[in-house]
């Protein structure tokens, strides 16, 4: 990773200790300039990797300078390359991943090349976490059944991903039940420095998944991008980004005494949705942060995507060093980690104002205003007070259909349906509580809200109250620490009274892989129409992700979870209402069981101790016996089953050749979907379980498979005919073309309703390109990239929107699809588009980043667009057909 005999700042090198002279680094220091003692801290970690990887080819001398001129560049658009240190993936974009590594080195192989070019060149590690569902729940034995089930469904991926692990150089598989991605990361994977090949430098990544994120808690500069673009670092291309903007935010005051971290991180989430860090970096700094914990700023750092931000940076300090200590680092790693970066000047102390650097704009947050709260119905930056959660439900059932509103007739705010349930009744309403989940790395990588949650159920219980046994509860840890130190803390056995047990070490709920609901919990809430609630201590909570039956969905502390779970509805407000009566009639008033901050951190420092982490981590790679006694093949190509309905040879490389093909103009395109804001990546592909009557179900009912076997469209992301069938699948699409929500779109030379698949098959059998029309924000949420492969596979060759995800426009340009954005106060409305126009899309032979290209209608209407191709590399990218394509020629060349 670093390149010496050619790079011209070979001057700089030196050992970091003069009695091991072979183990060197860059001393940035010694660059005598400046302006790199004003660099933020985390473009500093790209001016290093620029100079350590400097080449003159792939990175330049003038990139160099580029980021040193950080300050003056911001009002311009200068293109960098980046090369993370290692990349980081899970299964559900692993997979794929995989997959296309697979059928690329086929396509090298046809074009004469040589397919063992195929290979990461990087350190990659891939974590098996978003398989596991709660099938099963309120077992002491709900854990090890939901495991079995998981490797029943899913053996025949897991044996592909073995045989990857063998045919790819420096891929490491984390095997299942071993915990979630990113708190694996942060208590386990993370170097901080890596001391490798001779050098020290600072830890840096990108992962297929947007809340890779979370490792910037710890000082490790990292963000998710899609898996295209993750298959190209892997295979030694850098990232080619514009030199971000950084806005600095300022943390001060400190939190009041019942004040937990998910309450900061959802007061953040809601600010900066405010002040737009959209495409932008964000660094903390202030006082108070040396007032949390690693644990605190990796749940603020976790919901980064959920501000639009593309990172959120806390530099190590000494708070980052003794959690390395506490999670079990040995002391020879902290020190080299301590010594190496304050010698290159990456060291923070947060409350030395002059090492405060300069940054494109300051924000502050006074930590004493934060108050409880939680996030939703439907959007994890639209933040409720606690004390305003009853109001605002109400408000939004009578509110027009939307973000904040499920249009239900006043007449029926108090419908109610009783139901039977193990012989006993009870009544649903709308706001009635039926998942609560403890779940996701955002919270269950924090000790402080997990010991919070696990004493809140201690006084909850010594208070005689209960959770209702129809409520499906659950508890996902992010990695077998947390069991163990909930068990050793005596908190284990409150939780499971609750209804709380362990059920899995994977994302679960979050990612929605609920399971199912009991039969008439769903038969209730069909007959009244009901707004059921979820309630998970996850960051997403967007329409159809958690659960297709719960409509309102909202984000919470662990401690909150297990308080809207006891309470059994979101219509309470805890100020005024008692929790629950318990059995002698006494009212319980959540301020009765609430723990406080000193109770908990007293716990913490007794029972979460570095002898667990050890315990647990040395173990990982080896500890799940199942994934031991799978057997995979060893051959470098892999062999492809025909009958496979989970591992199929993409189409993307069919037919191609060594000869660039010509890009041409859109000719007379049709819109396949005419949509609105925030249209999520789940709203494209969704993760969640296969609907019975969808094109996915009928195709693999036609492979001899029966419902109980489909699985989830994430588990079926190494079959391209499941996914194309599965992109725009969501229940909760709206469509402008059907005025309501649905996974269909109209035909529109016939005028038929179809599924959305089933509509661009007639449109591609009859030559016809197609379009997406869109708003705000379009592909936000997860890195999905089949977000992109989808539609790309349904035919559409590019997307009209008001603004994009920064992730998704860039896997739109992997796949080879365009992203056109409407000029700044132009939409679709203001333009009087119908979508049911004919367009034509002229391509200029000669394309320049960001350029604007002319769109005719047939209705003779023009207007122009902006090409959203942001730099130079992502134009080659678009001339090849796509980045994979682009690669594939690339190491086919002799």
């Amino acid at each position: 990773m670093a390149t010496t005999a050619k790079n011209p700042f070979q001057h700089i090198v030196e050992p970091l200790d003069p009695d091991d002279p072979k183990q060197q680094f860059f001393n940035l220091s010694k660059l005598q300039d400046s302006r790199y003692e004003r660099l933020p801290f985390s473009i500093r970690v790209l001016l290093e990797s620029a100079v350590r990887n400097c080449d003159g080819f792939l990175v330049k001398t003038s990139d160099v300078e580029s980021i040193l001129n950080w300050k003056q560049t911001q009002t311009q658009t200068v293109e960098v390359p980046f090369r993370p240190a290692r990349v980081i993936l899970q299964d559900f974009t692993g997979v794929p991943a995989v997959v296309d590594f697979a059928a690329m080195r086929d396509a090298v192989m046809k074009l004469g090349g040589d397919p063992e070019k195929i290979n990461p060149v990087c350190p990659a590690d891939l974590v098996i976490d978003h398989s596991i569902q709660v099938d099963f729940n309120r077992k002491s034995d709900s854990v090890q059944k939901n495991q079995d089930l998981e490797f029943d469904r899913n053996r025949e991926r897991f044996q592909f991903l073995k045989w990857g692990s063998k045919a790819f150089r420096n891929m490491r598989i984390i095997p299942p039940g071993s915990g979630i991605v990113h708190q694996v990361n942060l208590e386990y994977l993370a170097r901080v420095v890596f001391k490798y090949d001779g050098f020290f430098y600072p830890d840096s990544l990108v992962g297929t998944d947007s809340h890779t994120t979370m490792i910037d808690g710890l000082g490790v500069l990292g963000w998710g991008v899609g898996g295209i673009e993750a298959e190209a670092v892997m295979l030694g291309q850098p990232i080619s980004m514009v030199l971000p903007e950084v806005v600095g935010y300022k943390l001060h005051g400190t939190p009041e005494k019942l004040i937990t971290s998910t309450d900061i991180v959802l007061t953040v989430t809601k600010h900066l949705r405010q002040v737009g860090v959209v495409g932008k970096f964000v660094e903390f700094f202030g006082p108070g942060v040396a007032q949390l914990s690693i644990a605190d700023r990796a749940t603020i750092a976790n919901m980064c995507p959920e501000y639009g931000a593309t990172a959120a940076f806390f530099p190590v300090d000494h708070v980052s060093i003794q959690y390395l200590a506490q999670t079990g680092r040995d002391a020879e790693k902290l020190d080299y980690i301590t010594r190496y970066l304050k010698a290159v000047g990456m060291f923070r102390d947060y409350t030395d104002v002059s090492q405060d650097p300069d940054f494109t704009q300051v924000v502050e947050l006074d930590l004493s205003t934060v108050v409880p709260c939680c996030s939703g119905p439907k959007r994890p930056q639209d933040r409720i007070a606690v004390s305003d959660m009853k109001t605002d439900f109400e408000s939004c059932l009578g509110a027009k259909q939307g973000f904040k509103g499920f249009q239900v007739a006043p007449e029926h705010h108090n419908t109610a349906v009783p139901f039977q349930f193990n012989g006993n009744e009870y009544t649903l309403s709308h706001g009635s509580v039926v998942i609560a989940a403890i779940t996701s790395c955002t919270n269950t990588s924090n000790p402080s809200v997990m010991l919070g949650a696990g004493l809140l159920a201690k006084k909850a219980i010594e208070c005689g109250l209960s959770v209702k046994p129809y409520i499906k509860t659950s508890l996902s840890p992010g990695s077998g620490v947390v069991t163990y130190y909930l068990k050793e803390s005596g908190v284990m056995d409150y939780l499971s009274q609750l209804g709380f047990e362990v059920v899995g070490y994977g994302c679960m709920t979050c990612i929605g892989n609920s399971g199912p609901l009991p039969e008439p919990v769903v038969e209730a809430i069909t007959q009244g129409d009901l707004v059921a609630a979820g309630i998970l201590s996850g960051n997403r909570n967007f329409e159809g992700r958690v659960h297709p039956n719960t409509r309102a969905n909202y984000l919470a502390s662990p401690p909150l979870v297990l308080a809207y779970a006891i309470a059994g509805t979101v219509r309470i407000d805890f100020d005024k209402e008692p929790i629950a009566t318990n059995s002698e009639g006494k009212e319980i008033f959540l301020r009765d069981i609430w723990p406080t901050r000193a109770e908990i951190q007293a716990v913490e420092r007794v029972y979460v101790i570095p002898s667990m982490f050890k315990e647990i981590y040395e173990k990982i790679e080896k500890v799940n016996e199942r994934w031991n006694a799978l057997v995979a093949p060893s051959d470098n190509l892999y062999t492809w089953d025909p009958e496979s309905t989970y591992i199929k040879p993409p189409p993307f490389f069919d037919g191609l050749t060594m000869t660039l093909p010509s890009p041409g103009s859109i000719i007379d395109a049709c819109v396949l979907l005419n949509l609105g804001d925030s249209v999520t990546t789940d709203h494209i592909s969704p993760a969640g379980n296969i609907a019975r009557n969808s094109s996915a179900a009928r195709y693999l009912t036609s492979r001899g498979l029966t419902p109980r076997d489909y699985n989830s469209y994430g588990s079926r992301r190494g079959n391209d005919a499941v996914m194309a069938r599965g992109t725009f699948a969501n229940i909760r699409l709206f469509n402008k073309f059907l005025n309501k929500q649905a996974p269909q779109t109209i035909h529109l030379p016939t005028g038929e309703t179809l599924d959305v698949f089933d509509a661009a098959e007639r449109y591609q059998q009859s030559g016809v390109p197609l379009l997406i029309l869109a708003g705000k924000e379009y592909g936000s949420g997860s890195s999905r990239d089949w977000a992109a492969k989808g539609p790309f596979l349904l035919g559409i060759k590019a997307v009209i929107a008001e603004s994009y995800e920064r992730i998704h426009r860039s896997n739109l340009v992997g796949m080879g699809v365009i992203p056109l954005e409407y000029l700044p106060g132009v939409t679709a409305d203001s333009l009087g588009l119908t979508g049911r126009e004919r367009y034509t899309i002229t391509m200029p032979k000669q394309l320049t980043p960001r350029m604007l290209v002319d769109v005719q209608l047939d209705t003779g209407k023009t207007f122009q667009v902006r090409m959203r191709f942001d730099t130079d590399v992502e134009l080659a990218y678009f001339h090849h057909g796509g980045i994979l394509n682009y690669m594939i020629r690339k190491m086919s060349e002799n």
